[in-house]
């Protein structure tokens, strides 16, 4: 894989795991954050920016409106960021002959089932958010770009806000969590999300027969709910807990949000990992790397 990387995104947690991981490789890439393309603006600027980027060999999409339950009652932005966006860049992608590769979310299932779901499994998104994203796989595969679409679920790591953090921030005040445990999936690593859009990018770049497709990809392993997970995290932070935290399931029903949230989001992950030539790493060796993460921020905190 060779040229600068065009990265739409630059302050979250997959634009931040891309950055590093690129530096280690010492890889070119561009980012583009709110400041320079802001992607809730109309599409004639998005068209614009699009146009007039700087020469690159790829394109990743890194960039989302992720706020579940404010997209609700603010379905425009939503739909302009996950939906139009992604489109203008695929459409421009394909104008210059290079790949693209964009990063979806489970949450364009509805939440039924049992048994890992595969890529050609039936959508059904029972949120805005959902239905956002899921249009805007649509909208890049109908431009006929060359493009690997990565849906990916329950994202974390450990500089942002996100799920692993706000559990220890909780667990450092309280000696007991209620989470709910009737919700699903599988977490997923922001650095080996990272890996796994440029392992994607690279086959894109160098091998002619990948078809433009949707993926799926999550950490590897056992599926549980979100009170599981909260358990494991408590156990691997323990040493800087003041004291054991119980963790207590309920259901989804008793934790009211804006936003429904599906059920079940458990990915088959076969096809990517064959595709790619890429293994999936176990969500737990993610945690203990996004809690390395953690605690080096903690001790830069206090110098």
């Amino acid at each position: 894989m060779s040229g600068v990387i065009a990265v739409i995104g630059s302050g979250g947690q997959l634009a931040r795991a891309l950055r590093v991981r690129l530096a280690r490789v010492g890889r070119g890439a561009l980012f583009f954050g709110r400041r320079a393309c802001d992607l809730s603006q109309d599409r004639a600027l998005l068209e614009n920016f699009a146009a007039n980027m700087p020469q690159a060999s790829g394109i990743i999409v890194a960039a989302a409106y992720t706020a579940v339950d404010e997209a609700e009652s603010d379905a425009d932005t939503a739909r302009q960021v996950n939906t139009v966006a992604p489109e203008v860049f695929a459409i421009e992608a394909a104008r210059r002959g290079i790949p693209l590769v964009h990063v979806s979310t489970d949450y364009v299932f509805g939440g039924n089932g049992s048994t890992p779901l595969k890529p050609d499994a039936p959508t059904n998104p029972i949120n805005v958010y959902g239905r956002t994203k899921r249009d805007g796989e649509n909208a890049i595969l109908a431009t006929g770009v060359r493009a690997a679409i990565l849906r990916t679920s329950w994202v974390f790591d450990g500089t942002g806000k996100n799920f692993m953090t706000t559990i220890i921030r909780l667990g450092q005040t309280r000696n007991s969590l209620a989470v709910i445990d009737d919700q699903i999936g599988r977490p997923t690593y922001a650095g080996h999300l990272a890996g796994a859009c440029l392992a994607a990018l690279k086959g894109l770049q160098t091998q002619n027969d990948f078809d433009s497709r949707i993926y799926h990809f999550s950490g590897s392993g056992d599926a549980v709910s979100w009170a599981d997970f909260a358990h494991v995290i408590l156990e691997v932070a323990s040493g800087d807990l003041p004291q054991p935290v119980a963790v207590t399931g309920i259901p989804g029903s008793e934790y009211k949000t804006l936003a429904k949230r599906p059920n079940w989001s458990v990915m088959d992950i076969n096809l990517f990992e064959t595709t790619f030539s890429c293994r999936a790493p176990h969500w737990r060796d993610g945690l203990a790397a996004a809690y390395a993460e953690w605690q080096n921020a903690q001790k830069k905190a206090q110098t």
